[in-house]
């Protein structure tokens, strides 16, 4: 792994097995069970310049469970950049602070261009319309411990990604790293306007895996295993853009019906968070709430243990974890959501 975490296109499939070993590793800490202090001393610095909750306190979270403190900072007009800093001078100023950083930017190549200036591991917490490598490696791990639960394997599965395929920059990191596996059957459906990009789905497609696009969810999809779908990214809309995906149709929304209709049993559902809930949005449905088909919250739990794991490699300490375990020593609940199911 390099000194950073900019695009999935750094990892190899060498790389993206050790990371999900250790996040195996990672989950007793990151579950409560046991405490570290393997990074104790170290300085996380969370730069996000574009709205954030998840990815923010679960980067957070996971340097604390290792033993180490955080800096956040949020918004550009909280920072020196509404001055007029470059991201070059932003980048030197903080590897003096920071043993890590984390950054979030509305640009497509920002986070890439703040790191090429420093060797303080930086990793990307989105970029635009870019890629979310971390998000990538948590939804894959996911999936991983819901296919293990269900006895199926990656090899093979059927996967549908819908939604916005061509701004969701979590579906442009995910199908690279599922593309490093071996063939599976990819289906992508999103509204006229919203393909996956395609650089992309030529490069899934010359890895050997059968990738095929529709514009409606209105089919047979019994042997669906995993629906992966996504919020339209209205923030990265023109205005004239905005005014011709006013109305998006509720042909394109995850539902109980979808899944009861057209999938299976089996079928799990995955969602990178935050989902639309208000009436009208045509985002993933709050009808699924409580159906263990229904995986985002374990999908974000999930995040703390694979970035754990990140941190881990990049700092060069995935070695000494076992070296530091002790035991929690305050109220952890056995159930994190009252809603939450035994699986």
């Amino acid at each position: 792994m390099s000194r950073h975490l900019l695009s999935v296109d750094s990892l190899t499939r060498d790389h993206v097995d050790h990371l999900m070993r250790l996040a195996a590793r990672m989950e007793p800490i990151a579950q409560r069970r046991q405490v570290t202090r393997v990074l104790e001393g170290a300085v996380l610095g969370n730069l996000f310049f574009e709205a954030s909750t998840r990815t923010r306190v679960s980067f957070n979270a996971a340097f604390c469970r290792l033993g180490g403190s955080v800096c956040d900072t949020t918004g550009f007009t909280f920072s020196s950049m509404a001055k007029g800093e470059s991201l070059y001078d932003t980048s030197r100023v903080m590897s003096g602070y920071c043993d890590a950083i984390v950054m979030r930017h509305p640009d497509q190549g920002s986070v890439a261009e703040f790191a090429a200036a420093i060797n303080v591991p930086v990793i990307n917490g989105g970029d635009g319309p870019g890629e979310h490598p971390s998000q990538a490696l948590l939804d894959l791990y996911t999936i991983d411990k819901e296919f293990a639960r269900l006895g199926k394997r990656l090899a093979g599965a059927h996967v549908l990604m819908t939604g916005d395929l061509k701004y969701g920059r979590t579906v442009h990191s995910l199908i690279k790293l599922l593309s490093l596996h071996d063939p599976m059957r990819i289906t992508l459906v999103s509204p006229p306007g919203l393909e996956m990009p395609s650089h992309l789905v030529d490069l899934v497609a010359s890895r050997g895996h059968r990738v095929e696009q529709r514009d409606s969810l209105a089919s047979d999809f019994s042997d669906l295993d995993v629906v992966y779908t996504t919020r339209i990214q209205k923030e990265r809309f023109t205005e004239e853009m905005s005014e011709s995906f006013a109305g998006i149709s509720e042909e394109f929304v995850v539902n109980r019906a979808f899944l009861d209709q057209r999938c299976s049993d089996t079928t799990i559902v995955l969602h990178p968070l935050p989902r639309d809930s208000r009436p009208g949005a045509n985002d993933l449905d709050v009808d699924l709430n409580g159906d263990p088909r229904l995986a985002i919250f374990r999908q974000t739990d999930n995040g703390i243990p694979v970035r754990m794991a990140i941190f881990a490699s990049l700092l060069e300490v995935d070695e000494l974890i076992e070296q530091e375990l002790g035991p929690v020593r305050w109220f952890v609940p056995k159930r994190l959501g009252v809603d939450d199911r035994e699986l």
